[in-house]
């Protein structure tokens, strides 16, 4: 029932999308409606509201994915592409192809920053997995015995600190790579623990500059300084512990099953894991110290790992030769045997193992948004809400990123820039970066969740603890007020 509303007269997989279109009919309908993006004023026009029902129609579809068995990706990027070969048409019936040529590279621009980032990420955490990086730790696991509440603790813990450096989205995806190793077919415990790392990757993610694109965008468009990101961190915390502590209330104190056979982790696995370390330093070193985008820090990464990967394979031969001496002198028939099953490790292989559906269903939402952005919608949105009360607003686009991506509705309030308190900015923060815990399409980590976990983790599944994350969400903001009420004085 989100902003107050009654939602049960809605198709649970619809009210998503419903809600979007009362947002864009209420803009629509007001007098605010002449504050189009482009130069041309398309809001009220045909042309809009068919570019607003595609993208409705489409974010329909996503959320029926469990159900019509279609990867997300399909509809997003035939919506994309209708919503942006109306814009083009328009534009050039005007005489301004131009314009609209300028807007779509603009938006392609920033779904290549974040496609190429997500890239290198995935390759990364396939190359960890082929190195049997997550078997062994899921073997390591199982030796010691955690029960999967202790599991469900670890890994969401995890999430919450690592996600601070690593960003939310590589966060989660790492941790949900352990969580289906070590409990691999338990479809129930596997839905709860990934939600839990979705919630806590986001939560983590919110109180620092490098944990989430939208903090990224606030710290790069000079409304907080790196240190007062850290303002946020407590009520960050009770986002994440107050779902967890009701989740983890139904997860049975049993430990998994599985045999206790200690994994081998494969040549160069912990130099991986350290190349990896090291190309998050550089991502973090590229913007800190040299003002780039953090995708040139994670492109020179995979650069890392491509030269590690030529290293592995010149080496080889030598390395069996040695391994095989020495298995022979001390009778180890296993390791022995499994030498004859040894490959070359080829950085390629691990790249075209990426998540290519998540990747496009990306593309697809961010030229949906971009095309609704340059109609207007967004700035309508915007102006609306701050029309209204700064502090309501900001909770309110909090719920709003739980359906449209939070990268487009943090974009909307950074070109809006509206004068608002310190405190207010840190809100908007902390609203667009844990508001996407609501629903698991809210979120760079619900997404790619969705994707990795495929039949364990859904849209449905997440929803039916849609009303625990929203207490946290809740007690989150109340948090922040109390804590940080002073700044709601102090104007930026």
């Amino acid at each position: 029932m989100l902003l107050g509303c009654s939602s049960s007269a809605w198709p649970r997989n619809l009210r998503g999308p419903a809600l979007l279109l009362l947002v864009v009919a209420l803009t629509t309908a007001s007098p605010l409606a002449h504050a189009a993006t482009g130069p041309l004023v398309l809001t009220n026009s045909l042309v809009g509201f068919a570019a607003v029902a595609l993208f409705v129609l489409a974010y329909a579809l996503v959320m029926a994915e469990e159900k019509i068995h279609m990867r997300k990706s399909k509809p997003v990027l035939v919506a994309a592409g209708l919503i942006w070969f109306l814009i083009g048409w328009v534009y050039v019936q005007a005489g301004m192809p131009d314009e609209a040529e300028h807007a779509f590279r603009e938006t392609l621009l920033e779904f290549a920053e974040l496609m190429l980032f997500l890239l290198v990420a995935m390759t990364y955490i396939n190359a960890m997995e082929e190195r049997r990086v997550f078997d062994a730790l899921r073997s390591w696991m199982v030796r010691r015995g955690f029960s999967y509440r202790q599991l469900f603790w670890l890994t969401g813990g995890l999430a919450f600190v690592i996600s601070p450096v690593a960003d939310n989205l590589t966060t989660a995806m790492l941790m949900c790579a352990v969580v289906i190793k070590v409990a691999e077919g338990d479809k129930r415990f596997i839905n709860l623990a990934c939600i839990n790392i979705v919630v806590a990757a986001n939560a983590g993610g919110a109180f620092s500059p490098f944990g989430d694109i939208t903090t990224l965008m606030v710290w790069q468009a000079g409304m907080l300084q790196f240190y007062e990101f850290f303002a946020l961190l407590l009520p960050s915390l009770v986002n994440f512990l107050v779902p967890a502590v009701a989740m983890s209330l139904f997860i049975g104190n049993r430990t998994p099953k599985g045999d206790e056979e200690e994994v081998d982790l494969k040549r160069g696995a912990r130099r991986i894991i350290l190349l990896f370390l090291l190309t998050i330093a550089t991502a973090v070193a590229c913007h800190s110290l040299l003002h780039l985008p953090p995708v040139l820090g994670m492109m020179t990464g995979l650069g890392y790992l491509q030269f590690f990967g030529y290293y592995l394979r010149r080496t080889l031969p030598r390395s069996l030769e040695r391994k095989r001496e020495h298995y022979t002198l001390t009778g180890d028939e296993r390791r022995l045997a499994q030498l004859g099953s040894v490959v070359p490790f080829d950085v390629f292989n691990r790249v075209a193992r990426a998540e290519w559906d998540t990747l496009l269903f990306f593309y697809g939402v961010v030229m949906c948004v971009g095309g609704l952005g340059f109609l207007g919608y967004l700035s309508l949105v915007s102006e609306l809400l701050y029309g209204w009360d700064a502090t309501w607003a900001n909770i309110a686009l909090g719920l709003v990123s739980a359906v449209i991506d939070n990268i487009p509705v943090m974009f909307a309030v950074l070109t809006m820039q509206p004068e608002m308190s310190h405190g207010n900015w840190l809100l908007i923060t902390l609203t667009a970066g844990v508001g996407g815990s609501l629903l698991s399409i809210g979120s760079a980590a619900g997404v790619a969740l969705m994707g990795q976990a495929r039949g364990y983790y859904t849209f449905a599944g997440h929803l039916r603890w849609a009303p625990v994350i929203a207490l946290g969400y809740v007690a989150s903001i109340l948090t922040h007020l109390w804590l940080n009420a002073d700044s709601f004085h102090v104007f930026s």
